[in-house]
């Protein structure tokens, strides 16, 4: 009969006898490696058995390096053959040596190749080049005296790279012969110019040629070896041509200009067909450009109009650019387009068209070319070759807008280097006299390139520009004391009213994307609600609800312009505010350079702090953001100047002019309970400080500075009638109320401690009692602490170096009283600090009788005193600590 179990219970067998024999199979192999480790114990390195080497080099490295090596030494053997033997030998001899060890040389590669010995057949492929450079010597050895070194030279090079080249050709298998080629290659034109006594304008045209060869061999050829060749000797010699012509166009601008023109549509050319080197390449074209045509200019214009010549070509050929060049996507300035099938409209002003939704079988053109960025918008020159022309030509404006800053600096920080006396009616020397007046021109170009261009960083850039350009102008015009004045007052204004109404500079600009990471779509409204079209008609209608689009057929709910779950993207900084802070800063800096100019006449100051004082005031009114808070500090620094002025034009004494300063924390002080909460702080701190100035500006007078300090207490006690300012200026009116009162007791020569002191414990006590009132568990040393502490102490050091007895005696009654009430109301406080202050009052009535008493006892006696001490209380030890901490919980559970 038929024992065999089912399929299913069979493999179930079969699994579970498999894993029993990878478990055996693991314990054997575990106890065999046991047994191998235990057996063959593994040999330490000591000094005297090292350890076998291990190979640090694979044999085809090692099998290179024999190569190398036997090939560089018979080209050592055939050089020295031929510089040293080659005289002892006759003409038969030389030809047979050289035709029979050249042809081996290189007809050796051709069997080793057909072996498969690649790298043995480069080594002497190598040494047979090497032998033709050899030949090649040897044959002007023998040639005529009267033979040019040179020319000989540059007819070698030309027939040894056809030669190189036909051989590489021929065994193109071999990777040496054809990038020899190209270094040969490199030789004939220049060395023949040299043969030729041509200067160095001809050579760099040699160069200039060659390298142009260079570039088509790179573009026309597909070794990799000979393009790296080719490449980096057409970057030498073109770099090198072209620095020959910039200089020439400094010089002898006729002869490099064609000489860089050259050179530039060279590089074009090579740049158009090679994308990955357009902007790089173009960008080295148009500085060729510029330096030809700028140096054209430079020689037909004064020498004043050089850089502006420069700067107006720079000018032209950054017209090439488009704002709307730019491409769009991830990479680009703008936001990136919607995805295909998403049926949502991109972004207004970006350049991207609608989005076909899927489907319908329409889809967005592919640029000109088949390359993506490779052809910008609207025309056939490629994105790549406008951005590094348009980058050329940025780069040498920002270089003319460096030349022109001069004056500028000049024109701000001229009069914060005052050189004249302040009020003297002086002033100083122009600065930069001699200064070509054509930076304007060069200011006035770059201002209007930058405001053509719809972005915020060229906005920012024109501003600053157009405000330095306006700085500069009484520099390089001389204009006289009043009208730079004038012009520094209507600037500053110009550019404070530009921060606090930045809309006109942002007409064009896109807007920035919304904090929440939703991209705006055009056509929403206000509060989420969108415009559609309806089916029938071109009226819109209005739908209120999320303005997101549907979702494409058959793909998830989200919409593509949903953020992304993972990926937050932070909220690009608002142009308006961007641009105020531009101009607020342009602004700020001419209101200083007023002010600092104005100082030469007492009219001009008042006159200029006052405009200050007002522009600022209209800053903080109508301004946003800290701008406001800024500003606020800045008029109430000029009021504080226009305080000054005043004192100095009415010969006030200091002690006069720091009363008339704390003018200015009251009028702050006003001004803080009016103004919104950031504005009110910082106007209020400002104001503290100059009351500050007005203290030390008192100083010298004690008497003038207790009023001053008495009045900043009654300016501080008003501020902090205040709900907000209450804790601070009530401590601050206390602090300056005390100082008052003790320079006032300084000036009238007290010295006694209590008159100090009083006035701080009275009222700290009297805040005590009403602390302990509101909260009875509050602590006696923090309701009375402070207020015994500073008025008993002090007068314990003065009780004791009193020699009367009236200070000792009222101090004991007044610390007898406090010990008194602080066992009657078990106030710890009262009853530690009076009853410690009242035993040293005591001590100090016993101490000349002790001193006495000592004086008159035997000398051992005080030992034998202190002996009998030490033994009562030893004896009684345990007694005492129980008295002690039975004391200190009594004490503890004082309040």
């Amino acid at each position: 009969m038929d024992n065999s179990l089912p399929p299913a219970d069979e493999l179930v067998l079969v699994d579970r006898e498999l894993a029993q024999l990878d478990a055996r199979r693991s314990q054997l192999l575990a106890r065999r490696a046991w047994l191998v480790q235990v057996l063959y114990p593994p040999v330490p390195a000591t000094p005297f058995r090292p350890r076998p080497p291990v190979a640090d080099s694979t044999p085809r490295s090692a099998q290179n390096v024999l190569l190398t090596l036997g090939g560089t030494l018979l080209t050592i053997a055939a050089v020295a053959f031929t510089l040293v033997s080659w005289g002892s030998m006759g003409i038969g001899a030389r030809a047979s040596v050289l035709a029979a060890v050249t042809g081996a040389a290189l007809a050796a590669p051709v069997a080793l190749l057909r072996r498969g010995l690649v790298s043995t057949a480069e080594s002497v492929a190598a040494l047979g080049l090497a032998l033709m450079v050899l030949d090649a010597y040897a044959l002007h050895r023998v040639a005529p005296a009267e033979t040019d070194g040179p020319g000989y030279a540059a007819v070698a090079s030309a027939v040894l790279a056809a030669a190189w080249a036909a051989y590489g050709s021929a065994l193109s298998r071999l990777r040496i012969p054809l990038p020899a080629a190209v270094v040969a290659a490199q030789l004939p034109l220049p060395l023949g110019v040299l043969a030729a006594g041509g200067g160095s304008t001809a050579f760099a045209w040699a160069a200039l040629l060659t390298a142009t060869a260079d570039a088509a061999v790179v573009l026309w050829t597909r070794p990799a070896s000979v393009r790296i060749t080719a490449g980096t000797a057409a970057a030498v010699l073109g770099g090198w041509a072209l620095l020959t012509g910039g200089r020439l166009s400094l010089v002898a601008p006729w002869s490099g200009a064609p000489l860089l023109l050259a050179g530039a549509v060279a590089v074009l050319y090579a740049a158009r067909r090679v994308p990955a080197f357009a902007a790089a390449g173009s960008a080295v074209a148009g500085l060729a450009t510029l330096a030809a045509a700028g140096g054209l200019l430079r020689a037909a214009l004064p020498t004043d109009w050089a850089v502006p010549g420069y700067v107006l070509c720079a000018l032209a050929l950054t017209s090439v650019w488009r704002p709307g060049d730019a491409p769009t996507g991830p990479t680009g300035p703008g936001p990136a387009p919607a995805a295909a099938g998403s049926g949502t409209v991109a972004p207004a002003g970006t350049g991207v068209g609608p989005v076909a939704p899927a489907g319908t079988g329409s889809t967005p053109a592919a640029p000109a070319g088949g390359k993506s960025g490779a052809v910008g918008s609207g025309g056939r020159v490629p994105h790549g070759t406008r951005a590094g022309l348009a980058g050329a030509g940025a780069g040498v404006m920002v270089l003319g807008v460096v030349w022109a800053l001069p004056p500028v600096v000049a024109g701000l920080l001229g009069p914060v280097a005052r050189t004249t006396d302040v009020w003297s009616g002086e002033h100083a020397a122009r600065a930069l006299a001699s200064y070509p007046a054509t930076a304007l021109l060069v200011l006035a170009a770059a201002v209007a390139a930058l405001a053509a261009l719809p972005r915020l960083w060229a906005r920012c850039g024109a501003l600053a520009l157009a405000w330095a350009l306006l700085t500069a102008l009484p520099v390089l015009l001389g204009l006289p004391y009043a009208a730079t004045l004038a012009l520094q007052l209507l600037t500053s204004a110009a550019a404070l009213w530009i921060a606090v109404r930045p809309g006109p500079l942002t007409r064009g600009l896109p807007v920035a994307a919304a904090p929440t990471g939703r991209p705006a779509v055009p056509g929403t409204g206000a509060h989420g609600a969108r415009t559609t079209p309806e089916a029938d008609g071109p009226a819109p209608r209005r739908e209120t609800g999320p303005a997101a689009p549907p979702p494409a057929a058959g793909g998830p709910a989200r919409s593509a312009w949903a953020p992304s779950p993972t990926r937050t993207k932070a909220p690009a900084a608002e142009p308006a505010s961007v641009l105020g802070w531009t101009a607020y800063a342009v602004g700020a800096a001419s209101a200083v350079s007023a002010v600092a100019l104005a100082l030469d006449a007492r009219g001009a100051t008042f006159a200029v702090l006052g405009a200050v004082l007002a522009l600022l005031t209209g800053v903080a009114v109508l301004g946003a953001d800290a701008r406001r808070v800024v500003s606020a500090v800045g008029a109430v620094l000029a009021a504080t100047g226009l305080v000054c002025a005043v004192a100095a034009a009415g010969g006030f004494e200091d002690r006069w002019t720091a009363l008339a300063l704390l003018l200015v924390p009251a009028a702050t002080a006003a001004l803080g309970s009016r103004a919104p909460r950031p504005v009110a702080l910082a106007v209020e701190v400002t104001g503290g400080a100059v009351g500050l100035l007005a203290l030390g500006t008192a100083a010298p007078r004690p008497a003038f500075l207790a009023l001053a300090l008495a009045l900043g207490g009654v300016i501080a006690a008003a501020t902090a009638l205040r709900p907000e300012r209450r804790r601070f200026a009530s401590w601050t009116a206390a602090v300056l109320f005390l100082l008052a009162t003790w320079v006032r007791l300084a000036v009238w020569d007290v010295t006694a401690p209590e008159a100090y002191a009083l006035p701080v414990s009275v009222p700290a006590l009297v805040v005590g009692y009403l602390r302990r009132r509101r909260d009875p568990e509050a602590s006696s040393w923090a309701a009375y602490g402070p207020g015994l502490a500073v008025t008993l102490l002090p007068s314990l050091p003065a009780a004791w170096a009193d020699q009367g007895w009236a200070r000792p005696l009222a101090l004991g009654v007044a610390a007898l009283a406090v010990t008194l009430l602080g066992a009657r109301f078990r106030l710890q406080a009262l009853l530690v600090l009076g009853g410690g202050v009242l035993a040293l009052d005591g001590l100090h009535e016993l101490t000349p009788y002790v001193v006495q008493v000592v004086g008159a006892l035997p000398r051992w006696l005080p030992p034998a005193l202190a002996g009998l001490l030490l033994l009562a209380v030893g004896a009684t030890y345990e007694q005492r600590l129980r008295d002690a901490r039975r004391l200190r919980a009594r004490l503890g559970r004082m309040r």
